[in-house]
């Protein structure tokens, strides 16, 4: 027993130093846990501390940036150009809306400017250009015919009646020269004269010793005989020859005038022809006129003399050249054109009468004018409207007077300087993404002030309030609406247009209702739909089932 006491002890006192150990350890774990967590919790609570005070300081900057700002004046709350100084009321007792430094980039005129975000202004390929002196050189086109010229056209038409014995030429479109033999005929009349002039001079021979009455009498009778051939263009040749040899021929050669083409043939060998019948015509194309027909709006800048460039369609390799001779007095009601006549060579005769052409004729520059590029105008159709860039997304509309035009560039009479930049590409796809329409219908009247103002425009309202009046036969409504938040209207009584006739059954006045609305154009708001608001529901102002709001009625 003694022996065994003293182990009992030795062992019993190791575990219980060991035991303590454990718990020690223990101890200290927690303690040393406790102590990070307090010092976390501490750093946390300094840097929470300092982040609250770093947003409060960025807080209270922002606070006294805007308290800061300058006010700049006070703008009509329906987008009328009207500002003020100070604060007032516009007619329909609505408060004119501040506008401080930055809003509206102290630029007044930002009332009529379009914003685009930088983005848009990206995607829709915005190009612009400046407007800038040029000389604007341009060329009138206009399609032309080619034709004879008149002025050496013959027409081959004997003056006595007579019958084709034969034909030298057979053929319409048979070049000639002048001189060469074109038919002979045959006529009673002409050898019956021929007689006569014959008689005549061989009794100017015979009574060439006789008195002077009697020799002076013979010569006027073969004077008269003489000419009465020749009137008959009997040629000198011919005549000459018939008093050499005494006797008269039983035909004549009709031989042509000139040279050039017959275009026109109507004899036949063995017909007979009376006095003053076209037999032949006869076209020198040596020189063609070329008749343009020129529009009415370009008729005032072509000039005589100008040098015209002819170009025909059989030869697209070659250009020829020609002068404005004439411009007729006389306008085609049909095409409103005016025809002006170019007088060209016809080397080898490549031009035939009757060939279309293409004419160009330029107009000179009355010097250097402002001009934009013809892109540049968006045209309406009764006003010319340009956008000009005033900086980073934004655009002004300004309405233009246009002048003289070339294929690239026009010239602006007024509402455009030189040097401002104009939008020369994506400008209709401006006005899409903008509204440019309504921001265009207020010059003079009233505009947008910024997108906002286009935007609301376009979107729908909410308005709760009383009716006033019912106006059936006008289609319209007075109603007394409360605040309106989307287009920062106070409290007021104004009137509206209904979409449609059947808006009105719903609406009697003295009438608690919900309406929408929409502007359908500058000013003019029209009510979508309407809901009577049920007068039972507290405060909330609720409207009524749509059973109950018809079976009120």
């Amino acid at each position: 027993m003694s022996a065994g006491n003293p182990g009992g002890m030795k062992h019993g006192g190791g575990f219980t130093g060991l035991t303590g150990l454990t718990i020690g350890l223990a101890l200290g774990v927690i303690v040393a846990g406790a102590a990070g967590y307090w010092l976390g919790t501490r750093g946390a609570t300094h840097q929470s501390a300092g982040a609250v005070a770093v947003s409060a300081a960025a807080g209270a900057a922002a606070d006294s940036g805007r308290k800061e700002r300058k006010l700049l004046y006070y703008r009509n709350p329906m987008g009328l150009p009207d500002t003020s100084p100070t604060p007032k009321k516009d007619p329909m007792g609505m408060d004119y809306i501040a506008v401080f430094e930055g809003e509206d980039d102290n630029d007044p005129d930002a009332a009529r400017q379009i914003r685009i975000s930088t983005e848009k202004v990206q995607k829709l390929g915005v190009r612009t250009e400046a407007a800038q002196l040029r000389s604007l050189d341009r060329t009138v086109r206009a399609a032309g015919r080619i034709e004879a010229d008149e002025r050496k056209t013959y027409t081959i038409s004997p003056k006595f009646e007579g019958y084709v014995e034969r034909l030298h030429v057979n053929i319409t479109g048979q070049a000639v020269g002048k001189g060469q033999p074109l038919l002979e005929v045959y006529s009673p009349e002409l050898v019956s004269a021929q007689r006569e002039y014959a008689i005549a001079i061989q009794g100017v021979d015979a009574l060439k010793d006789a008195e002077g009455s009697a020799r002076s009498g013979m010569k006027q009778l073969a004077d008269a005989s003489l000419q009465r051939l020749k009137n008959w263009d009997i040629s000198d040749a011919q005549i000459k020859a018939l008093s050499g040899s005494g006797e008269a021929r039983r035909t004549l050669i009709l031989r042509s005038p000139v040279s050039g083409i017959v275009t026109e043939k109507k004899v036949l060998q063995g017909m007979r022809f009376m006095p003053g019948e076209a037999l032949y015509q006869i076209a020198d194309l040596s020189s063609v006129w070329v008749v343009a027909d020129v529009f009415e709006q370009d008729i005032g800048l072509i000039t005589l003399g100008a040098v015209a460039k002819v170009r025909i369609n059989a030869y697209p390799d070659k250009s020829f050249e020609g002068k404005v001779s004439y411009v007729y007095p006389t306008l085609n009601a049909t095409t409103r054109t005016v025809p002006v006549r170019v007088e060209l060579a016809n080397p080898g005769q490549l031009l035939k009468p009757a060939m279309f052409a293409q004419v160009e004729l330029p107009v000179a520059a009355k010097g250097s004018v402002v001009t934009i590029p013809a892109s540049a105008v968006i045209d309406s159709g009764t006003r010319q409207i340009v956008l000009l860039e005033k900086g980073e997304g934004r655009f002004e509309p300004r309405e233009v007077r246009l002048g003289a035009r070339s294929d690239t560039h026009v010239e602006v009479i007024e509402g455009v300087k030189d040097g401002e930049p104009v939008v020369v590409a994506a400008n209709f796809l401006i006005d899409a993404e903008s509204n440019l329409r309504a921001a265009v219908g207020g010059f003079g009247q009233a505009a947008s002030a910024t997108n906002e103002k286009a935007a609301g425009q376009a979107a729908s309202h909410r308005a709760e309030g009383t009716v006033e009046e019912i106006d059936a036969k006008a289609g319209t409504v007075s109603l007394t609406h409360s605040p309106i938040a989307s287009l920062k209207w106070p409290t007021m009584t104004m009137e509206f247009k209904v979409a449609n006739d059947s808006l009105l059954k719903v609406l009697k006045p003295g009438a608690k209702v919900s309406a929408e609305f929409v502007e359908r154009q500058p000013g003019e708001w029209v009510i979508t739909s309407v809901n009577p608001i049920n007068p039972t529901a507290t405060g909330k102002g609720a409207p009524a089932p749509a059973a109950d709001a018809h079976a009120g009625h």
